[in-house]
């Protein structure tokens, strides 16, 4: 059974630029999913999209069966779907420890150790950080949260082959273990074949791809 489900959903930025086209897909708990395509096709729109970041300009977005719209957005952010950003977001002044405790109340550091960060790591400024670090306490957070749905945008854009595996291998872990519902957004074809389930959005339109092979970007 799908946790977050899009019906016919359409996204303009003007009227003559449509981005999506009647996408409709399912996405279930325990599963991680690729969505891949060319740059500029709108795939970092439909993971807005799913997060409640902004309104599609036709169709629905359904969270267990119900409109997160008709819902709230903000409730849908802050009580359904957690994020991993390219960027890290991370609160540049705090620690790990601090920007996980923002998002849930378990003890952050079990978390951060889990994810491979020392004591002492937790404890630094994040700025002080690897990139690889912070990307890190991102997962961390979105882990430490109650959410059924990671969504995540480029996670390892940034990153070293080397800790790109890793961090590919701890979203793995989120949908198989933690039956998350984990959705990516990548151009890495590495990435997108650890995937249970790869997407192919072209031309505003989104399709199961058939091959895992570099074609598929």
């Amino acid at each position: 059974m799908s946790i977050i489900k899009t019906c016919n959903v359409k996204y303009s930025y003007e009227e003559n630029k449509t981005v999506l086209k009647n996408v409709s897909a399912e996405f279930e708990t325990g599963k991680i999913y690729a969505i891949v395509g060319p740059s500029g096709c709108g795939k970092t729109t439909l993971l807005s999209l799913l997060g409640g970041l902004d309104s599609p300009s036709g169709g629905q977005i359904l969270f267990k069966g119900e409109d997160i719209e008709k819902n709230g957005l903000a409730r849908h952010r802050q009580n359904n779907v957690s994020f991993i950003f390219q960027n890290y977001n991370l609160i540049d002044y705090m620690t790990p420890i601090e920007n996980v405790t923002l998002t849930s109340k378990l003890q952050p550091l079990p978390i951060l150790e889990r994810l491979g960060l020392t004591k002492e790591e937790a404890k630094r400024n994040v700025l002080k950080l690897s990139g690889g670090q912070q990307q890190r306490v991102a997962i961390a957070r979105a882990l430490a949260s109650d959410a059924g749905v990671i969504l995540a945008d480029e996670p390892t854009g940034n990153l070293d082959e080397d800790t790109a595996i890793e961090i590919a291998a701890i979203l793995k872990e989120c949908a198989h273990q933690m039956n998350k519902c984990v959705i990516i957004v990548t151009h890495s074809n590495d990435l997108a074949n650890q995937a249970d389930v790869i997407l192919k959005l072209r031309k505003g339109e989104l399709q199961a791809a058939n091959t895992r092979d570099t074609s598929i970007n």
